[in-house]
């Protein structure tokens, strides 16, 4: 049975960068009020055209939490773009779980089918960040045991 690489291959710190990418451009929007009340309003439209229902009207509660999430994930984005660690990777891969039950929740209570776009982003980039750090915990495990924190391979002469 193969196994997938362990989360610190480049390939794994891709898909790192590829979602803060993804949550920057989705989320820089939602910092500013100013900012939310037009997606808001692109959002309601691009939902109305589709069929969905509008999105409900704003008030100031809405776009206070609108503007701390937007503000929390355009932060942490920029962190993994600028610097991706396979940590990282697990972390997003947790909130995306949990951005994902959450939005599985509002589905269910009747939010705009819209938002079926965003639930089937969450769950593939939270499925591709976490699957290695499941099937690669063992050869991680090694890994670290026998390098240093960095990653580096130890000079074995020096030991």
């Amino acid at each position: 049975m193969s196994r997938l690489r362990a989360p610190a291959h480049p390939a794994y710190l891709r898909v790192v960068r590829a979602s803060a990418w993804y949550d920057l451009v989705v989320t820089v929007g939602f910092a500013t009020p100013w900012t939310y009340a037009w997606v808001h309003d692109v959002l309601s439209s691009c939902g109305e055209a589709l069929g969905f229902a509008a999105l409900p009207e704003l008030d100031p509660w809405q776009v206070l939490f609108a503007n701390l999430m937007g503000s929390v994930v355009v932060v942490w984005a920029v962190l993994r773009i600028v610097g991706p660690l396979p940590e990282h990777g697990l972390f997003d891969g947790i909130a995306r779980a949990l951005f994902a039950m959450w939005q599985a929740y509002a589905l269910a209570h009747g939010a705009s089918g819209l938002l079926w776009l965003f639930f089937g982003i969450e769950v593939a980039f939270g499925v591709l960040q976490l699957a290695p750090w499941r099937w690669g915990r063992n050869t991680g495990r090694a890994r670290n045991e026998a390098s240093p924190a960095d990653g580096r391979p130890l000079d074995t002469a020096s030991r």
